[in-house]
């Protein structure tokens, strides 16, 4: 993205709407667990590529 990172971008939705869920996408999956351990509460990461059912079970478990 130009201008900023998906945790900038996140950062700043962030700052308009607080308890707003965040979930990343990444390709790097060997760095996806240990990056994982370091988010926040109401953040989460799945690595690519993922099976849509996958992604929308873990959508579904943020928003519940």
């Amino acid at each position: 993205m130009p201008g900023m990172d998906g945790r900038e971008l996140a950062e700043a939705a962030r700052a308009w709407r607080p308890a707003l869920p965040v979930l990343f996408m990444t390709g790097y999956a060997e760095n996806a667990m240990e990056r994982s351990r370091f988010l926040g509460q109401g953040t989460d990461m799945i690595a690519k590529p993922f099976e849509i059912d996958v992604l929308l079970a873990r959508i579904r478990g943020m928003l519940d």
